[in-house]
């Protein structure tokens, strides 16, 4: 099979490891279903190598594979597909420490809630119960910026940029919005009820000419309720 499938290569890396080592960060959170993590970095070209917890021992180097020596307690280890797999909450912490600038911590823990293998809530009470581990109040800073109601990792940085540089605080993400006889108007990504502001991140695909009709059509639909557009391309 080709390694251009990334379970593929998650499972050749596993096998080159040797049996006590563990697949964690992306990679597991992979396995575990979270299709957010292809592998890819955010350029969509360039490869990520596979995390590996050596439980200590010595890894040759290989190519493809970020060996760590992190020991993973067997109460944090679960077979998935075959293959020896971090918990979701252990993988999810060792991602976060991974890529470890705070807002791409942000987008690893928004897209594995997205996938709903864990909750915000789960990762505090493992943060807990893991005191001892490196770079927790690093995972600590990141969780106080998510949101288990994002839908994709540019919704998160757009949802960032919102309340950590403009300072307006949180807002709420992909909630439903009604008018007041209640009828369904839309589902904005980002909105603040008090000042009455929805915020709406425009991607490329936008710019289609259907596209953009359909966006001015739902634009109009949020203009009766008096609420001011904020858009992000």
């Amino acid at each position: 099979m080709s390694d251009e499938y990334v379970e593929q290569r998650i499972l050749e890396s596993a096998c080159r490891a040797g049996e006590r080592a563990v697949v964690t960060g992306w990679a597991a959170l992979r396995l575990w279903g979270a299709g957010y993590f292809d592998g890819l970095a955010r350029d969509g070209v360039t490869r990520l190598p596979v995390p590996i917890a050596t439980n200590g021992e010595r890894l040759q180097h290989h190519d493809g594979i970020l060996a760590s020596r992190f020991t993973v307690p067997p109460d944090e280890i679960l077979v998935i597909h075959g293959i020896r797999c971090a918990s979701v909450e252990r993988a999810l912490f060792d991602e976060m420490r991974r890529v470890h600038y705070p807002r791409a911590m942000v987008v690893s823990a928004d897209m594995t809630f997205a996938a709903e293998l864990t909750t915000i809530r789960r990762m505090r009470l493992y943060r807990l119960e893991r005191r001892w581990y490196r770079d927790v109040r690093n995972v600590d800073q990141a969780l106080d910026l998510c949101d288990e109601n994002s839908w994709s990792p540019y919704e998160t940085d757009y949802r960032l940029v919102w309340r950590c540089d403009a300072g307006w605080g949180h807002p709420l993400c992909n909630r439903p919005v009604l008018d007041l006889d209640g009828r369904f108007v839309g589902v904005p990504d980002l909105i603040d009820p008090r000042r009455g502001v929805v915020g709406e991140f425009m991607g490329a695909h936008h710019r289609d000419k259907l596209q953009h009709e359909s966006d001015v059509v739902r634009e109009d639909k949020f203009r009766p309720l008096d609420e001011r557009d904020r858009r992000a391309s």
